[in-house]
């Protein structure tokens, strides 16, 4: 799984060019709030981070107030197309099943995704040396689905954040 996978700004290029949003007195910024650093919620319960400062740059640059609505990662496609917010900044990789839900911008930045292990584990990720192990990662994600489509004998164990 060693591959570069693009993230997106989901829905902001349709945001901008849209005379309804920009007639808004005050957009809603979709985030999921539990993917730090990129977004995720402080002590106070503020949610912070890359992703919310992305959005914060946006709404400056639309001269427009931006309040933060939070959603779980594996709703957060219907719940901006249910308008329970405006526009989402929580970073989603390009598929044709979510081009098919959302529009997206260009890349703000790009993720490589990896398996981990702690360092005094001799890990192999080939196939056969996983067969067996216990793998987890975030349900409703690329890497879930990776995973679930190509690693068959491993025991996949899905969580709803990172």
């Amino acid at each position: 799984m060693h591959t570069y996978k693009k993230f997106l700004l989901a829905a902001a290029a349709t945001l901008v060019m849209s005379a309804n949003a920009m007639a808004a007195e005050k957009l809603r910024m979709g985030i999921e709030a539990a993917y730090p650093p990129f977004n995720n919620k402080d002590a106070s319960g503020n949610v912070v981070g890359f992703d919310k400062d992305i959005g914060d740059a946006l709404c400056a640059k639309m001269k427009v107030e931006c309040s933060v609505v939070t959603s779980d990662w594996d709703g957060i496609i219907p719940a901006l197309n249910a308008k329970k917010f405006d526009f989402l900044v929580s970073s989603l990789s390009i598929t044709d099943e979510r081009k098919q839900a959302v529009d997206f911008t260009d890349p703000y930045y790009s993720n490589k995704l990896q398996f981990i292990a702690p360092k005094n584990v001799d890990f192999k990720t080939d196939k056969d040396s996983l067969k067996g192990k216990v793998i987890g990662t975030q349900r409703a994600t690329l890497a879930g689905t990776y995973l679930e489509d190509n690693y068959s004998g491993v025991d996949i164990k899905l969580y709803d954040t990172q």
